[in-house]
């Protein structure tokens, strides 16, 4: 028989139904003549019962093969076991199993098992990463985030996006950060010979690079990880009209903080003939709409999330869910930052970045809503955001909410073909990289927007984890990638 999944289960109406139920423990609780069994599935946070009467078994139940199993189950062993689907007299349970037969599949030693701790850090279960979606959290928080990706996409199919695969391995850099994850086939070792010889030829260690002959290599030329599929998603816009990206990217940025990782997920749109208040428009109903869909669909693991993890969560997300979202120029940002009298630990001045404790201050205290930031300075944003007429200023906008800061951002691109050339020069990049790029200008351009939205940042908004390596399965940051 077919095991039939516990969220199932737990909603049946208990009329006698013969049912299978496959799992791993959590607990077992033997009083004498009643055995108690909870098992969990991952399927939803709640467990079932598993009970067995010893005094008036089912009549179908074989009383010494369950005696046999039941002495080698422990905490994480895994058990298949069929009985009849009945009320619970328990409290806080409305369906139990009157077991007939279980089987232990795997056993689990109690004295070897990492997860037979009370309390573990979240460290700690970061190290044991392949079992720790066994536990209520991390249960939780991996539900969360299967049903915000279906969230994702069903979003963008309502509006008539075509979803997009855009490549992992490219030539050009989306931000001009350079902190990029190289990818060869040649020999790192004949590379390092190389480079020692040049040093002690004279040759300086940072020029070293220069004796790589990349036309030997792969590709042809130098190729790495992309830290955005934001440019191929644009050559498709301008094609299809609407196009969304949602893939893994990656950056070589050396940080060891809670809210960076080295691969990461982005969800990136970008829409022909939209300009930046039509990107705006479309982020606020974005951001809503997720909100919405964690509310409506994940209510149990929220209301987890809610007493063990972020108290008033819910509340948060309900009150940004139903929010009008503020728009503001970075310029205003800035002065109401600077009148406030507030102390920062980064001085907040026209030029430089809003750092996260200016963003929410900003949602937090000034407005206490979401706020969209709007018309950045040049210097500070991508190449290839649409220059406003002042000539100090990009079409930029950050989506700010409250209890995390910047949760997505985007801009208006620039569409005209002189203009983008001449900020790719004075920037210094390589013009021959982004011939391809440039070609978007030249042949039926058009005015277009899009934005970005690290998946990773959304899941620890939604469930208050603090970490953004616990939300993602196997996190990859600086020395880490053990998994």
């Amino acid at each position: 028989m077919v095991p039939v999944l516990i969220k199932e289960l737990l909603a049946k109406n208990p009329q006698g139904e013969r049912v299978t139920v496959c799992g791993w423990v959590r607990t077992m609780r033997d009083s004498k003549n009643l055995v108690f069994v909870q098992v969990n599935d991952g399927s939803c946070f709640a467990n079932i019962q598993l009970t067995f009467d010893r005094n008036s078994p089912s009549q179908n139940a074989s009383v010494d093969e369950i005696e046999s199993e039941l002495k080698k189950i422990n905490t994480g062993a895994s058990i298949r076991a069929e009985g009849i689907l009945v009320p619970s007299p328990a409290s806080g349970q409305a369906v139990e199993v009157s077991l007939e037969k279980i089987t232990v599949i795997g056993t689990c030693n109690p004295e070897e098992y990492p997860l037979q701790k009370n309390k573990m850090s979240m460290e700690y279960l970061r190290e044991n990463a392949h079992l720790r979606a066994r536990t209520n959290t991390f249960g939780a928080v991996f539900r969360m985030r299967s049903q915000m990706a279906f969230a994702v996409h069903n979003f963008f199919q309502e509006r008539g996006f075509v979803y997009l695969n855009a490549p992992e391995i490219t030539c050009s850099d989306c931000e001009g950060a350079g902190e990029m994850f190289q990818v060869t086939s040649l020999s790192l070792e004949k590379i390092a010979e190389l480079g020692v010889k040049a040093g002690a030829g004279g040759m300086k260690i940072e020029d070293a690079h220069k004796i790589v002959d990349y036309s030997k290599d792969f590709f042809g030329k130098k190729a790495s990880l992309t830290v955005s599929g934001q440019l191929e998603a644009e050559t498709f816009a301008t094609a299809l009209s609407r196009v969304y990206t949602f893939g893994p990217t990656f950056r070589a940025e050396n940080s060891n903080t809670p809210r960076h990782l080295a691969e990461f997920w982005m969800i990136e749109p970008e829409m022909a003939f939209f300009d930046l208040n039509d990107d705006m428009d479309l982020q606020e109903d974005f951001v809503k709409y997720l909100l919405n869909w964690a509310l409506e669909k994940c209510a149990e693991d929220l209301a987890f999330f809610e007493k063990r993890i972020h108290l008033g969560l819910i509340s948060q997300l309900d009150s940004v869910a139903k929010s009008k979202f503020v728009r503001i120029t970075y310029t205003d940002a800035i002065s109401e930052l600077q009148k406030s009298g507030a102390k920062f630990e980064f001085k907040p001045e026209w030029g430089g970045d809003i750092a996260t404790e200016h963003e929410r201050f900003l949602t937090e205290q000034i407005f206490k809503c979401p706020v969209m930031v709007y018309n950045y300075p040049r210097e500070i944003k991508s190449f290839y955001m649409k220059q406003n007429d002042d000539g100090k200023t990009v079409k930029a906008v950050d989506v700010l909410v409250p209890g995390i800061g910047e949760l997505n951002g985007g801009s208006e691109r620039e569409e005209s073909y002189e203009k983008l050339i001449a900020e790719i020069r004075r920037r210094g990049m390589d013009e021959k990289i982004y011939d391809w790029y440039l070609d978007l200008r030249r042949f039926g351009t058009v005015p277009h927007s899009g934005f970005g939205m690290g998946f990773e940042r959304l899941i620890r908004y939604v469930t208050g984890m603090e970490n953004i390596r616990d939300v993602i399965p196997y996190p990859r940051a600086p020395k880490l990638a053990d998994f």
